[in-house]
């Protein structure tokens, strides 16, 4: 056989398989990158995604403050009008009658009774001095 009769196989360079290493290496960096872009992305979209969910819950609750305040202004306003229609004096000129119309009920029916406890007060008196009174009269105190 002769030299050229069999295929020569050539021993690979250390230098050839870190060629390949190298490029594989590269690729696997850039792919590393695009996916720090990726997730960059995505989480600048959360970011947004979730500002503008704040952004309409903070409308909603104002949307339904300006509802609540404006229902109860309008029942303070009812209820302020209603009281602001009605005349205070004839009020108080209402109560004012009323009181002078217990009072008077008081009166008559605790006349009788208290004019017998006075007259039964004045019948009560005695009519002698005591003997302080009678040896204060003999002293000229009095």
């Amino acid at each position: 056989f002769g030299r050229n009769s069999f295929p020569s196989r050539r021993p690979q360079s250390p230098l050839g398989s870190l060629g390949g290493m190298a490029s594989q290496s590269q690729e696997l960096i850039q792919q590393l990158l695009v996916a720090e872009k990726d997730a960059e992305s995505t989480i600048m979209n959360a970011k947004k995604a979730r500002l503008a969910k704040l952004k309409q819950a903070k409308d909603k609750a104002e949307e339904d403050l300006k509802a609540f305040r404006e229902e109860q202004e309008r029942k303070f306003q009812a209820e302020m009008g209603g009281k602001a229609a009605a005349d205070p004096s004839a009020e108080l000129m209402g109560a004012t009658a009323k009181e002078a119309e217990m009072v008077e009920k008081d009166y008559q029916t605790n006349k009788e009774r208290t004019i017998a406890y006075v007259i039964s007060k004045v019948l009560d008196v005695p009519t002698q001095l005591s003997t302080t009174q009678t040896q204060a009269l003999m002293m000229g105190v009095a």
